[in-house]
């Protein structure tokens, strides 16, 4: 059994978060911006399924990204060298969402139900949400997006219309986010395609303490006002 969340803004200890499935700590709640932020602060993230309720996860081992370790294989080296392309910050972060939300090949579904667009399109309002994207011929074929507090990032979903348009974006993403003071980007859980661009696992520990020496620390101005042309 797991504990089910009131109207107080509380969550059990992350330690108590289950083995199987793997980070599960918490249903119900709300999906407010106040309730959100405190998740994150915690280590903590909303993910859920059409006609579930809201689940609240932390997982142990975390997937991570630190900036320096990023891989670039040579195939995604030369698409950033010769392709003619722009990257923008926050100028279609609905979009972005909403093209995340589009269910994947041999996905029956998404987690990125309207409750959650509309949840983290709030948070954009309000400017801990954001999206880096890849624009090709003045449409937006790529991107990601995820929320920011302190000089800490946590990633959410990406998406492609073109061949690697996300690719393009998450690097431009986290080569900016190392200049602005940021060390390490969550990546939430294990899948190839991060590992493959040199995400890695680390222990809740790890993960806890950074992630409170990073949240306190202020942002820098220039955090979120980044753009690129590549012609």
């Amino acid at each position: 059994m797991i504990p089910w969340l009131d109207s107080e803004l509380m969550f059990p200890p992350v330690q108590q978060a289950l083995s199987e499935p793997n980070g599960l700590l918490a249903a119900g709640g709300d999906l407010s911006p106040s309730r959100i932020l405190k998740a994150y602060s915690l280590g903590i993230f909303p993910w859920f399924s059409a006609g579930d309720p809201i689940l609240w996860w932390s997982p142990a081992p975390r997937m991570v990204l630190f900036p320096e370790e990023l891989k670039l294989s040579r195939s995604l080296a030369k698409l950033l060298r010769n392709s003619h392309y722009e990257i923008r910050v926050d100028t279609a972060f609905a979009e972005v969402m909403q093209a995340c939300a589009l269910p994947r090949d041999g996905q029956p579904g998404t987690w990125i139900v309207p409750e959650m667009v509309a949840a983290y399109c709030r948070l954009h309002q309000l400017g801990y949400a954001h999206s880096f994207e890849t624009w090709m011929d003045g449409q937006l074929v790529g991107g990601l997006y995820g929320v920011s507090l302190g000089q800490m990032f946590y990633g959410e979903s990406m998406f492609s219309r073109r061949s690697n348009a996300s690719k393009l974006a998450f690097v431009h993403l986290v080569r900016h986010l190392q200049s602005q003071g940021v060390s390490m980007i969550d990546c939430q859980m294990h899948t190839p395609h991060l590992q493959s661009l040199g995400a890695r696992l680390v222990s809740r520990d790890v993960f806890l303490a950074t992630l409170q020496e990073k949240i306190q620390q202020s942002p820098l101005v220039s955090m979120w006002n980044y753009s690129f042309s590549h012609d």
